[in-house]
């Protein structure tokens, strides 16, 4: 801090010479010398409080620089060698003390100020104009180049001179060619655009088809002329002497053929392609970038692609991972899964064998390695659980959607199916008691008959991932539970023409719980998976104590239910889980181990399964069948959907009562004024209006029109009383049409007295006819 005013040196104390001599730096703008000079400085204070300068040196030391011409090393050259002038005392002490800082060489001040950047007084600012202008001129110059129009004797030449002798220069000119090809169908990828240009679809299909059918084929005979004495170990082409000279050409004509398959829509055409990239994966290996480019590729079409092409991909697939498995498998593994749950959404018959055909060879990539295989496993089936936790935790209906959904069940089949493909394996062999907690809760967290056929594919991944890795899995609760929760004698509350594919739906409506043939199908999934469980604990040795509760629960439902079509399979097959627990009661009561002989027992029972049983052997002969089965209603042969039948609904009793007041109204209606005229019963109406009527009533109930189709409209509980009023409408016009004969001759004027030959009893007691025909009715429906 200085004074305001301008006071001498002599009179500054230490603190204020240096906070002067500080300010003065600053004020100078020194700010671009402070990095040189800190030893510099460090040293004058160093020595400042020792003793006090002189003011001739405390002037030397506040002189500021008049310009900036100098460089920095220069400048302060010129203070020490001022210094040494206007106080020698100073400049002695500094030699004998700080000699470095004396010593200071500026050998490379010239340099430095040569190497110094000097702006101009004015700079030029860029603009918008300047880019387009260059731009312009870059296309100007692509322009200029001429391009080589490919024709189809240019091909023939390229083709004709390959197969006599391929050179590097003329695979050089047939790849330009080929990337200027594809480049047609998705724009250039990028690079050194190509000197060739194709316009003619003939062109581009007689190159293409050359390039793939024959050209790399003649490339392998030039890198390797000799075929390799071990055929199934591959030979990279990159131990070639020529692999040098080819390499480029070879890795440009590989990312065309990533972009061709990118573009290709026809089944036919991909499926080549794929045939040549499989004959060519030792090329790719060689490429690192164009390897993971062509793998993802290949995993969007083994996904999503037709059914020659998801092959073809996966066999692309599995052959790049056998031979650089370290590399690429687990990465891999990952996108595959993801693949396969993104197309696994919706599902339906055309669907399913698709993504049957994903969880296979997914389940193949998987058995390479175990150790890999674990990480994802693990991983994937916590990921199940914490959203089955998130679910019953919350029970929010986000959370039951998070599960109840065809991703979630396809994957747990997906884990069932890859435990029981590796099994036996110590590393995956943990994953099994979590996999199964995870379905049971699953069939547990919304256990209600709308979501039957959930909990039948739950059942079915169960029974999977226990008959494959033999381990005992309490299956058989779930589905006896269902014929304690389901009435089959109730009567159905609508009928269907389609029956229900279980197969392909997680969830029934109320509509199809009212339906025959929601009870029908699901007698056929109950028959089923008894049978497929008990079948693969057939040959176990304690096969009679476990089948007890289903004998037991089959036993009670043939004595409550009354429907025949529901009995018949369950009676067969308890007569058949009987006849097996027969067989193994009087096989065990011949045996010399004990219980506790786990090998004995093991021993016991696969003799047992080898010799067969008669439940596998009921089995064999049922499995073939339900194929059949299966592959005719996958076909469509026998789909009773097309045959259109009608639908019978439920109406109202209200509405029957109105519409039954309207329709009969004029029917059976008693004439005071006639019959005390008369005295007799009497018809209102012509004959004519009775017709009428009678048509109209049969066009109601569709008695008429056979050819058209259309819905029944009828009440179950009150058949018998139309039946009634139809029989008594028929004979109220059978008595007409006898007074109308008998009253034909006298006239329109005796129409309404009663006919000659006809009393009063006669017509009373043919009115009365339909009330006999109701009693007899009634009989017939007690018995």
């Amino acid at each position: 801090m200085a004074a305001p005013g301008r006071r001498k040196l002599e009179e500054l104390s230490l603190d204020e010479f240096l906070a002067a001599g500080s300010d003065s730096e600053h004020d100078g703008g020194w700010e671009d010398e402070e990095d040189e000079q800190e030893e510099g400085g460090r040293a004058l204070n160093g020595t400042a409080r020792q003793r006090r300068p002189s003011g001739k040196a405390a002037q030397g030391l506040q002189a500021r620089p008049g310009s900036r011409k100098k460089g920095k090393a220069s400048e302060h050259k010129d203070q020490l060698s001022r210094l040494k002038d206007r106080d020698p005392e100073f400049y002695k002490f500094l030699q004998e003390n700080d000699r470095k800082l004396l010593d200071f060489d500026a050998s490379d001040s010239s340099e430095e100020e040569e190497a110094l950047h000097r702006p101009p007084d004015t700079l030029e600012e860029a603009s918008d104009e300047d880019e387009d202008e260059d731009e312009e001129q870059e296309k100007v110059k692509r322009k200029k180049v001429s391009l080589i129009h490919v024709s189809l004797k240019m091909v023939e030449e390229w083709k004709k001179a390959a197969q006599r002798n391929l050179t590097p220069k003329l695979f050089h000119e047939i790849t330009q060619a080929y990337k200027a090809a594809v480049a047609t169908t998705k724009g250039d990828s990028g690079g050194d655009p190509s000197k060739f240009q194709v316009t003619d679809t003939a062109v581009f299909n007689a190159l293409v088809s050359f390039c793939i059918r024959d050209l790399f084929h003649l490339l392998h005979k030039l890198l390797l002329p000799k075929a390799p004495k071990n055929k199934l170990k591959m030979v990279l082409p990159s131990t070639s002497p020529l692999w040098g000279k080819l390499r480029l050409d070879i890795k440009v004509y590989l990312g065309c053929t990533i972009q061709l398959l990118s573009c290709l829509t026809e089944a036919s055409v991909g499926a080549a392609v794929l045939q040549h990239v499989n004959a060519t994966v030792p090329y790719y290996l060689s490429f690192p970038k164009q390897c993971r480019a062509l793998l993802k590729q290949t995993i969007t079409l083994w996904s999503t692609g037709e059914e020659t092409v998801r092959v073809l991909a996966f066999l692309v697939l599995n052959k790049i991972c056998r031979h650089k498995k370290e590399v690429y498998l687990s990465p891999l593994l990952k996108q595959m899964y993801i693949a396969f749950v993104k197309n696994s959404r919706f599902t339906s018959p055309n669907v399913l064998p698709m993504i049957n055909f994903m969880q296979r060879t997914l389940t193949e990539m998987l058995a390479l390695d175990s150790a890999a295989s674990y990480q994802h496993s693990f991983i994937y089936i916590r990921q199940l659980a914490i959203h089955l936790r998130s679910a019953m935790t919350l029970r929010k209906k986000e959370n039951f959607q998070s599960v109840y959904n065809w991703q979630y069940i396809h994957c747990l089949y997906f884990w069932c199916r890859v435990l029981s493909t590796i099994h036996p394996s110590e590393v995956m062999e943990p994953l099994i008691y979590p996999l199964t907690q995870v379905i049971i809760g699953c069939i547990k967290l919304v256990p209600t008959s709308r979501f039957y056929p959930l909990r039948m594919h739950c059942i079915r991944a169960l029974t999977l991932l226990s008959q494959s890795t033999r381990t005992f899995i309490p299956v058989l609760p779930f589905i006896l539970e269902v014929f304690q929760q389901v009435d089959f004698n109730k009567k159905p509350g609508r009928m269907s023409s389609k029956p229900i594919n279980f197969a392909v739906i997680l969830k029934l409506s109320n509509a199809n719980l009212q339906e025959k043939a929601f009870r029908d199908g699901l007698i056929d999934q109950l028959y089923d998976l008894l049978l497929e469980y008990l079948h693969g604990q057939a040959h176990s040795i304690g096969f009679p104590e476990l089948v007890l509760p289903t004998v037991i629960q089959l036993k009670s439902f043939l004595k409550e239910c009354k429907v025949a079509n529901y009995c018949r399979p369950m009676r067969q097959l308890l007569e058949k889980l009987q006849e097996n627990s027969a067989h193994i009661c009087s096989r065990r009561q011949r045996v010399t181990f004990g219980v506790a002989s786990t090998a004995a027992v093991e021993q016991w029972e696969k003799q047992l399964k080898e010799e067969g049983t008669p439940l596998s052997r009921y089995y064999t002969q049922w499995k073939k069948l339900r194929e059949k089965e299966i592959q005719l209603e996958i076909s469509g042969k026998e789909r009773l959907e097309d045959l259109n039948f009608p639908e019978i609904k439920r109406r109202r009793p209200d509405e029957r009562k109105e519409e039954d007041k309207k329709e009969f109204k004029d029917l059976f209606e008693l004439d005071s004024d006639s019959e005390e005229e008369n005295g007799g019963f009497s018809v209102k109406g012509k004959g004519t209006a009775s017709d009428d009527s009678s048509e109209a009533s049969s066009k109601e109930f569709g008695e008429e029109d056979d050819d058209e189709e259309g819905n029944y409209e009828v009440e179950e509980d009150e058949e018998e009383e139309l039946e009634e009023d139809s029989e008594a409408e028929e004979e109220g016009r059978e008595g007409a049409q006898r007074a109308q004969d008998a009253q034909g001759a006298r006239g329109a004027q005796q129409r309404r007295s009663c006919p000659r030959g006809l009393s009063r009893s006669d017509l009373q007691q043919l009115a009365q006819g339909g009330e006999d025909l109701v009693q007899d009715l009634e009989f017939s429906d007690e018995d």
